[in-house]
């Protein structure tokens, strides 16, 4: 350790830990021994802030610590921080340094000069995000409606749509029909529908699962309807508005939640509101009329040919989300998208895309939501959600009002890195540190947890095909802070690449039942031990292996995972946290062998 030295990890150093809300104060204390510094300094300025960078000395306090205490009263947003001191150098020249992160948090280091230096990121948020009281009880499983399950009889389809094909069997594989230009000409379906999640509840329930989300369900020309057609339809091919109703009151019924899938950054071409084929009606929508009540909701560089669209592909037009109209027909309190669907009965949305959408929209969709009591609001971020930048605009998911939680990829990233060998346990442990640090408590502990989705290869798959591995990736989903939810067929054993090889139909009659087991009786544990969906979090690691400790009043629960191809020793004394000492050495008394691929999970009581 240096003569300077700080940590933003450690309560001594910063109190409290991690983000703060708006007005209240924390207290930074470095640790200096040299009597050849002096002038610490602490330099700190909100991004976009009036105060611009300010500088306050810090004071002696207590033994060798230097300490300040600042008010973050300039409001929510990101406030960066670092240190300066002067140095008397032993010919007696004095000259300025700085102490900031080696990274972005946690220990940092002394820099000569500021050039291109990095500094502590510090989140400051307006109130905290308190979900539906439900929300942390619930396990949540993935469905898309298309390749899930059809209930009619005999497999009859549901409205087939014109210029699609049908599969053969629903052992065939998904494929795209392309035409040169790479365009999907012709969309491919399997007929699942809503009855056949009706008719597959009783499996729901066997596997233990208590909330649904539901790939989008509203009229469209593809399979994945990510293209919506019409926001107040339920796609023919998957049923109609009553059989929508009996699905939610049949779940309710099960004890089983069930949240929509919410498409609002674009719309498909041969959708009502832009009506490129006229399938909507002669003169109707924006590219057919320009009087159309929508054409305002599209921005067009060349009417009507030339129009923006999502990332350039011309069959999803973009909508203008600052549009008053648009805005009030999809958020507005009453007659608009939300409404309606919140009124039959849903518990709640998962934001597609939310980068594109403005902070202002998200805002109208949470004020819309909240006027009931236990509407879920979840968003696609992929990345960091405290510092994400979207068209060039930080974006305020998580300081209040906005997104209950996001869905958690950068926990997954780290899974399959630590699986794949691909990085070291402790370099994983000091990521979701760093995670921890950058969101406000709450949202943290919000996090929506996948370890694969509809827009990723099949875990099954990236871990090559090894059971052991996806039973370690279920313990680690398991056992992570936030909400657990499977993405449908992984817990039957179905493997698949990108996009759309990762859709296939779901194996009912090839179910791997050793997954499946194994999924299941993760389940079982989160259901019986509250430390796992209410218990504090902390990650440990030794050189070769790493754990989560998840701990509540006077319980805790452990899980070790063994990454490697040989079997490793457990020694209590070796493990350490991103901080350091592992502060619960009573949790393993004797040393534990874990063979190859495998977990160590424990589970006991007091653990002072």
């Amino acid at each position: 350790m240096s003569d300077i030295y700080f940590h933003s990890w450690l309560t001594k150093h910063k109190y409290p830990f991690g983000a703060i809300q708006q007005d209240q104060s924390c207290t930074f204390r470095l640790w200096v021994t040299s009597p050849a510094i002096s002038h610490v300094k602490m330099m700190i300025r909100k991004e976009d802030g009036p105060n611009g960078e300010e500088a306050y000395l810090l004071e002696k306090t207590d033994g060798d610590y230097l300490s300040f205490t600042y008010t973050f009263d300039q409001g929510k947003g990101l406030y960066f921080y670092y240190f300066t001191f002067e140095e008397r150098q032993p010919n007696g020249t004095v000259v300025i340094k700085y102490y900031a992160p080696l990274k972005q948090g946690g220990q940092g280091q002394v820099y000569q000069d500021n050039a291109g230096m990095p500094a502590y990121q510090l989140t400051c948020f307006e109130k905290a995000e308190s979900p539906p009281a439900w929300y942390r009880e619930s396990i949540f499983y993935q469905i898309f409606p298309d390749r899930f399950y059809n209930g009619n009889p005999n497999g009859q389809l549901n409205a087939v749509k014109p210029n699609t094909f049908l599969y053969a069997t629903t052992n065939d594989d998904p494929m795209y029909i392309k035409d040169e230009a790479g365009d999907i000409i012709r969309w491919d379906f399997y007929g699942g529908n809503l009855q056949g999640i009706i008719q597959k509840i009783p499996y729901l329930k066997e596997l233990g699962v208590n909330a649904l989300y539901l790939n989008p369900i509203f009229e469209a020309a593809s399979n994945h309807r990510y293209d919506t057609g019409d926001y107040d339809k339920i796609d023919s091919m998957l049923g109609d508005e009553e059989i929508f109703t009996q699905l939610v009151d049949q779940l309710h019924q099960a004890g089983i939640r069930v949240i929509l899938d919410g498409v609002f950054s674009h719309v498909g071409r041969n959708s009502r509101y832009f009506n490129y084929d006229g399938s909507y009606g002669k003169n109707q929508g924006a590219y057919q009329n320009q009087a159309s009540p929508y054409y305002s909701w599209f921005n067009f560089d060349h009417y009507p040919d030339e129009y923006k669209s999502w990332w350039g592909i011309k069959d999803l037009p973009e909508m203008d989300k600052t549009n008053a109209s648009f805005q009030s027909f999809i958020h507005g309190k009453e007659n608009s998208v939300l409404t309606k669907w919140n009124r039959l009965g849903i518990d709640g949305w998962r934001i597609d895309v939310a980068d594109e959408l403005p902070d202002t929209f998200l805002q109208g969709v949470r004020n819309n939501l909240n006027q009931w009591d236990d509407k879920l609001l979840i968003g696609e971020v992929w990345e960091d959600a405290s510092n994400k930048i979207a068209y060039d605009q930080r974006r305020q998911y998580i300081l209040g009002d906005h997104l209950h939680g996001v869905m958690n990829y950068p926990f997954r990233d780290q899974l399959l890195r630590l699986l794949n060998l691909q990085t070291t346990p402790q370099e994983v442990c000091e990521t979701l540190m760093q995670l921890q640090e950058n969101y406000p408590e709450d949202v943290f502990y919000n996090g929506f947890n996948n370890i694969g989705t509809h827009d990723t290869e099949r875990i099954l798959t990236l871990l090559g095909g090894d059971m052991a591995k996806l039973k370690l990736a279920f313990g680690f989903l398991f056992m992570s802070p936030g909400t657990p939810c499977i993405y449908y067929g992984d817990e039957a054993g179905l493997t698949g690449g990108s996009d759309p090889d990762n859709r296939k139909f779901f194996p009912w009659e090839n179910i791997n039942e050793t997954i499946f087991q194994a999924c299941q009786a993760w389940i079982d544990q989160r259901k019986q031990n509250r430390c796992l969906t209410h218990g504090e979090f902390l990650t440990c690691y030794t050189k070769s292996l790493f754990g989560i400790l998840r701990y509540l009043d006077d319980r805790y629960v452990l899980y070790v995972i063994n990454p490697h191809p040989e079997q490793i020793e457990l020694r209590i004394q070796e493990v350490k946290t991103a901080t350091g000492d592992f502060p619960f050495r009573s949790v393993l008394l004797e040393p534990v062998v874990l063979p190859a691929h495998s977990g160590y999970f424990v589970t006991s009581k007091n653990i002072a």
